[in-house]
């Protein structure tokens, strides 16, 4: 799928959120390749997040990359909160504001490089005021999740919902806890895709499309913007206005 990537280039990141077994993550794989933007999957931050006295060495037993974007973000944060990294090491699953305020400087750190894809960890919400943020999500029939996490983690039926059922909840309660928000909520999206049907590949191109789409309206003034653009006012009113009741 051909796409302009010069209009592209004027987004900063995009976040995907996704239901577990879906196949999110590998969609987010294949955005940063085709983009070739940086992948930041959620794994990573919260490594990051929890072990601020963390060394770059051990942030890169977790990238491939030799120049990676994990270095960046660590000497980002070494640079603008010093004394995190003089600290002896902190309970930091048992004191959720450090891990809030942590994450939170890691997402910032790596919005400020750009050209990123951030899987999970809340960053539709963190970064839900960017108008140069394109934020996706992709959910599947939960029966469709249960023989993909089969296939791709070699489990068994039961096994396999146990865990879906796991990882959903404890992202749902993670965004209800720190945002008082809910995953499902489309609102937070621009863009909500079932791959029940659709590959991942096109799944892929949709997405692109999107951030496309969304970078071409970036001049566009905000009270412009909406589904009111470009329309003009019914011809007459319409037929399914009731008269209020007394």
């Amino acid at each position: 799928m051909p796409e302009n990537h010069s209009e592209i280039a004027q987004m900063r990141a995009i976040t995907i959120s996704r239901e577990y077994g879906s196949g999110g993550g590998e969609v987010a794989q294949r955005l940063a390749q085709r983009l070739g933007w940086e992948l930041v999957d959620h794994e990573i931050v919260v490594r990051v997040a929890q072990e601020l006295n963390i060394t770059e060495m051990e942030a890169e037993e977790h990238d491939e990359r030799g120049e990676s974007l994990v270095n960046y973000l660590i000497s980002s944060m070494r640079v603008l909160q010093p004394a995190m990294f003089t600290l002896e090491p902190q309970p930091v699953l048992t004191n959720t504001r450090i891990y809030h305020e942590a994450l939170t400087k890691v997402v910032e750190a790596a919005i400020a490089r750009g050209h990123v894809i951030i899987v999970g960890r809340g960053s539709q919400v963190l970064l839900a005021g960017r108008r140069d943020v394109f934020h996706a999500r992709i959910v599947a029939p939960f029966d469709l999740r249960v023989q993909y996490v089969m296939q791709r983690e070699g489990l068994g039926k039961g096994d396999a919902e146990a865990r879906i059922q796991m990882k959903d909840h404890d992202r749902e309660r993670y965004l209800q806890t720190q945002y008082r928000r809910n995953p499902d909520d489309p609102a937070l999206y621009d863009l909500v895709i079932n791959s029940g049907i659709l590959d991942l590949d096109t799944v892929t191109d949709l997405i692109t499309l999107g951030v496309e789409r969304k970078a071409k309206r970036l001049h566009i003034p905000t009270n412009e913007l909406g589904p009111k653009a470009g329309l003009t006012r019914y011809p007459g009113q319409p037929g399914d206005i009731r008269p209020p009741t007394s």
